[in-house]
C-alpha cells in the first residue's frame, strides 16, 4: 500500500477528521459575456483544484462510475493509468453488499478497493426514483407524457415509497424491507469512507406535477438540514478518521423559481459543495446550472450528477459545472457502443468485422494503441469479458481527457473555439 492511502491528510489518532483537508481553489474563471446566463452575462464555468484527504482534483474532471466498488472489467490500477482522477461509488448498492461495515473495517472505501484517489459516494437518493418509478438514470430529459405524480415505468413495480422521514423500499437483491433518511444515509456513507458524500434527496421526474416539485424541494431541504446535523455528529464522533466533505443536492426539476429556491437553501447550510441533482430539461440544463451558481459561494465545488452527453458536458462547465459523473460511458462500452471524437458508433455492426483498425485513429488509450476493431467486436458479439475491459478502457479514457482538454482551454483562453469545434465534430458539423 502506498502513504497516500495508509496516512490521509486529516486523520490524527484520538482527533475528529481535519476539515482543512479538504477546499477548493480556483484557478481561471471564464470571462462574463453578454450571452452568459448567469446574473448580469455571469459564465461560471471554471479551472480549479479539489484538496481533498486522498489527493487533489484538477477541475473540471470526469469521475467514472465504480458502483460496487468496482469498475466492471476493469483494475483501478487501470483507470489510475488511463488518467481517471478520482472515483464514485454508490451507497445504496455498497449497503445491500458488502455492508458498509466490511470497508469501515476494511480502512474505507479507497483503501478497501486499493484506489489511490479521491473518491465520492452518491447518498442512495437516486434509489427513491429508481425504485420508486421504475424509470432508468436519466438527467437530461424531455417533458413529453403526462404529469403524474404516481407514473410507473411500463412493467415495473413501486419498490420505494417516500414519507417525511425518509424512504421505505424492497430490495431489489432479495425483496427484503430497508429503510433510508438523512441519518441513515449519513451513518453508511461515513462508515464507507469516500471523501465527498452527498446529502441524502429526493429524485423526482420532469413528469411530477409542479405541485409535487414543491414539496419535494421543501422535503429536501428539511433533510439537508438532517443530514448536516448528523455529519457533524459523526465527524466529532468518528475519531482518527480523515474528514469526510458533505455536498448538498439542488432539486427543483425544470422550474427555474424552484431551483433558485432549492440553491439558495442548500447555500444557506454548512456543506462544503454541491451537487446538482434531479431530472433537467436537456434544453435548459446550461440555464438550471447557471441559476443555481447565483446563489452558491465560489469556494464550493459544484458536481453535476448523472451527465455524460458530450453537448450537456459542454453546457454545465460553461455554466459552473467542476465534476460529472454518469454510468453511460461504461454501461454503453459493454453494449458496444463506442465514443470519438467524431461521433458515437456500434462497434458489432457488420462493418467492423474486417476492420483492423484501432476504435479511434490517434486515440492514445491502451485499447486503441494495443489492438483492433475487428478483435473488439469479436469478443463483444461472443460476450467475452476482455470485450467488457477493452471497451470501457476507451469509452472512459473518451470521457476523462474530454474533460482534460475542456481544462486546457479555460486555462489557455480558447474555451469557445473548442467548444465549437468539438460539438461540430461529434454531432457531424
Amino acid at each position: 500500500m502506498t502513504d497516500l492511502l495508509e496516512h490521509p491528510l486529516g486523520a490524527r489518532p484520538g482527533k475528529p477528521g481535519d476539515r482543512g483537508a479538504f477546499s477548493f481553489e480556483t484557478i481561471t474563471r471564464l470571462p462574463d459575456a453578454a450571452s452568459g446566463l448567469g446574473r448580469d452575462g455571469a459564465r461560471y464555468g471554471r479551472t480549479g483544484i479539489i484538496h481533498t484527504p486522498h489527493g487533489d482534483i484538477r477541475t473540471p474532471a470526469f469521475v467514472p462510475v465504480g458502483t460496487q466498488a468496482a469498475m466492471k472489467g476493469v483494475l483501478p490500477e487501470t483507470m489510475r493509468e488511463l488518467g481517471a482522477q478520482c472515483l464514485l461509488a454508490n451507497a445504496f448498492h455498497l449497503f445491500e453488499r458488502p455492508g458498509e461495515s466490511v470497508l469501515d473495517a476494511g480502512g474505507g472505501l479507497s483503501k478497501f478497493m486499493n484506489w489511490d484517489g479521491p473518491t465520492f459516494t452518491d447518498s442512495g437518493g437516486f434509489q427513491v426514483l429508481s425504485l420508486g418509478a421504475g424509470f432508468k438514470k436519466t438527467l437530461a430529459m424531455d417533458v413529453t407524457g403526462k404529469k403524474s405524480d404516481d407514473i410507473i415505468a411500463a412493467g415495473k413495480e413501486r419498490l420505494a415509497w417516500v414519507d417525511e422521514d425518509g424512504v421505505t423500499f424492497k430490495s431489489p437483491l432479495n425483496g427484503d424491507e430497508h429503510r433510508f433518511s438523512a441519518e441513515i444515509s449519513m451513518g453508511i456513507q461515513h462508515r464507507i469512507g469516500a471523501d465527498i458524500m452527498f446529502a441524502f434527496d429526493e429524485l423526482t421526474t420532469l413528469m411530477n406535477t409542479r405541485g409535487y416539485q414543491e414539496e419535494s424541494v421543501e422535503r429536501t431541504f428539511r433533510w439537508a438540514r438532517r443530514c448536516v446535523a448528523e455529519h457533524e455528529r459523526l465527524t466529532a464522533e468518528r475519531v482518527g478518521k480523515p474528514y469526510q466533505a458533505l455536498y448538498g443536492v439542488v432539486q427543483g426539476a425544470n422550474y427555474e423559481d424552484l431551483r433558485r429556491r432549492a440553491a439558495s437553501q442548500i447555500a444557506s447550510l454548512d456543506f462544503d459543495g454541491v451537487g446538482i441533482g434531479g431530472a433537467i430539461e436537456k434544453r435548459i440544463i446550461g440555464n438550471t446550472c447557471a441559476w443555481i451558481c447565483d446563489a452558491m459561494p465560489e469556494n464550493r465545488p459544484r458536481h453535476v450528477l448523472g451527465i455524460a452527453a458530450v453537448d450537456d458536458i459542454f453546457a454545465c462547465v460553461e455554466n459552473g459545472g467542476d465534476t460529472f459523473d454518469c454510468v453511460a460511458p461504461a454501461r454503453c462500452a459493454r453494449n458496444g457502443a463506442i465514443y470519438t471524437h467524431r461521433g458515437r458508433y456500434n462497434i458489432k455492426r457488420a462493418e467492423n468485422k474486417l476492420n483492423f483498425e484501432p476504435l479511434e485513429a490517434g486515440c492514445g488509450c491502451y485499447t486503441c494503441t494495443h489492438y483492433s476493431r475487428a478483435y473488439v467486436a469479436h469478443l463483444l458479439r461472443a460476450r467475452e469479458i476482455n470485450g467488457f475491459t477493452l471497451a470501457t478502457i476507451h469509452n472512459e479514457y473518451f470521457f476523462v481527457h474530454l474533460l482534460d482538454d475542456i481544462r486546457a482551454s479555460i486555462d489557455g483562453g480558447y474555451f469557445e473555439q473548442f467548444r465549437d469545434e468539438s460539438l461540430a465534430h461529434f454531432y457531424g458539423e
